[in-house]
Formats: structure tokens, C-alpha cells, sequence
């Protein structure tokens, strides 16, 4: 097993890595290949963290890391940094090559000063790598209750005392919704790989309407595209045959979901006041594709 820097040369191999890593796990498809396509000439990827895993000449395992910031709620920031895409080829994973080619990654990047990593993705993996919720260091999720332990938002002190103390709230890089914020371009950079089918499978993580945050669970609740296929990205009260079925605003789309909330608090542990659903909205839609500017 050997760890390196990843080379110009293996992008191509390294994307469809990526590729074939995520697709139909966290979501119907997957757009990660692309999110490292495009952060490579992003002013917060971090190159001396693009590493590549090595097994018998072939390379089986990829991860990068980014720039990111903690808002401290004050108007001011901190720097702080995230990683991922990292990849394991399918047919080497669950045979501790992640957890290998992570805690060396973390391992350089301690080396290099970065003193806090916080991240999205599944605690039961990540805790082995020193990971644990990043509510417990009082670091906050952009998209959920401040006073919310969310599972798969995960934090780590490389340099014990780094945070000093502090509160803050966390927003993903904007570099890690390059598909959302460029449907167009994802969409021919991913018609240059081998066609896939896109399902939804157990294990995923929740699926929302990009346009209303209606729950997907399966095909049915999904629109549809211009040429009859399913659109995985929208619900069907909201898409159909290739177009938006309300020309709205994104305040008047909030306005219209509220009379749900009766609805969504059967699925809540703690019910909300249409005040509170609405408050929850605001914050959320923002970072829905139709809705992100």
C-alpha cells in the first residue's frame, strides 16, 4: 500500500474513482466526482492534501480537503477546514484501506498547523478517526436547531484547544454544490461517463425536493423530466414533464408549505408552531437548488 499526492495525470481515473465510489449511496447517483472535478482549481482546495491510495500499482483510494469558516455570530469568522470526497474503490472497502488513507490524512494535516476539522458523514465510520458530534464542541450546523446534536455533522480538534472556547455556527463551502450551482455543466461533464441507473436504496440519506423540502422516498414521489425519465432532484407537485409546476418566489413558496406543518410534525420529535416551521424554512430553502442564488 503506498499514500502520494495525486498527479495531473490521474484526475481522470481518480473522478470516475469517486464515481464509482458514491453512486447510489448517499443519494440516487451521485455528484461528488464532479464537486472534485471542480474544487481543483478552487482557491480553498488545499494540495497538499490531494492524496491518492495506491495498491498493487492501481489506485484504489482518494481524499482532498478544503478551506472553510466558523461563523462566530458577531459579523467575524474563523478559518477552519472540512475534507472530502475520499473515495475507496468498491471493491476494496470495508477492509480498513478508509481509515487508513484518513487518519495519514489527518495526520499531514495536523503536521501543517490545521487545528479543526468539522464534517458531514456517518459517526458508526468516522469516531475511528477521532471524530464525534460537533454539537459537543458547541460548533452548530447551519441547517438545524442550534440546540440539536446532529448525527451525521462531525467534528475533530487536531490541535487539542485549537477552538479555545468559542461558539460558532457552520456553513458547507459553497465548492461542495458545484452541481447545484451548475445543473447544466454536471450534467454534460457527467454524460462524458458510462451510463448508470440511478435508484434509491436503504442506507441513504434523506432526500428532500429541491424546490418545497418535501421528502423523497422512492421514484413515485418524484417529478419528471421533459423526455418522461424521473427527476431525482424534485417532487412531483412541484416538477413535472421538464417544468416547474408554480411560478413563485421563494418567499411565496414557504408561505404556500406552512399550511403543512400539521403534517411535517407527525415525522417531528418535538412539534412546531407554524412560526418555528416557517423560521426553519427560511434557513433551509436558501440552500435548495431552485432557490440557491
Amino acid at each position: 500500500m503506498k499514500i502520494r499526492l495525486e498527479k495531473t495525470e490521474d484526475y481522470r481515473e481518480v473522478e470516475n474513482l469517486t464515481r464509482e465510489a458514491f453512486w447510489n449511496v448517499y443519494r440516487p447517483g451521485c455528484t461528488e466526482h464532479f464537486v472534485l472535478n471542480q474544487y481543483r482549481t478552487n482557491p480553498d482546495f488545499i494540495p497538499e492534501l490531494d492524496l491518492v491510495m495506491e495498491e498493487d500499482g492501481r489506485i484504489i483510494g482518494h481524499v482532498m480537503f478544503s478551506k472553510a469558516e466558523l461563523d462566530l455570530g458577531n459579523g467575524t469568522s474563523r478559518q477552519s477546514w472540512t475534507f472530502g470526497p475520499i473515495s475507496i474503490h468498491p471493491d476494496y472497502k470495508r477492509k480498513g484501506y478508509g481509515l487508513k488513507l484518513l487518519n495519514h490524512a489527518l495526520d499531514k494535516a495536523r503536521q501543517m498547523g490545521i487545528g479543526f476539522i468539522c464534517m458531514e458523514g456517518n459517526i458508526e465510520f468516522y469516531k475511528h478517526a477521532g471524530f464525534d458530534l460537533a454539537s459537543k464542541l458547541n460548533i452548530h450546523y447551519h441547517a438545524e436547531p442550534k440546540d440539536a446534536e446532529v448525527p451525521y455533522f462531525l467534528a475533530q480538534e487536531l490541535i487539542p484547544g485549537w477552538l479555545g472556547g468559542i461558539e460558532a455556527t457552520y456553513t458547507p463551502p459553497l465548492g461542495y454544490f458545484a452541481a447545484e450551482e451548475n445543473p447544466e455543466a454536471f450534467e454534460a461533464y457527467e454524460s462524458t461517463f458510462p451510463k448508470k441507473e440511478k435508484l434509491f436504496c436503504d442506507g441513504q440519506l434523506p432526500q428532500f425536493c429541491q424546490s418545497c423540502g418535501m421528502p423523497l422516498t422512492s421514484a413515485a414521489d418524484c417529478g419528471t423530466n421533459a423526455d418522461g425519465s424521473t427527476n431525482f432532484d424534485y417532487c412531483k407537485f412541484c416538477y413535472s414533464d421538464g417544468k416547474f409546476q408554480q411560478d413563485c418566489t421563494m418567499d411565496e413558496m414557504i408561505e404556500h408549505c406552512l399550511q403543512f406543518v400539521d403534517e411535517v410534525n407527525k415525522n417531528m420529535p418535538k412539534p412546531m408552531t407554524k412560526d418555528e416551521y416557517k423560521q426553519m424554512m427560511q434557513s433551509f430553502f436558501p440552500m435548495l437548488k431552485r432557490w440557491r442564488k
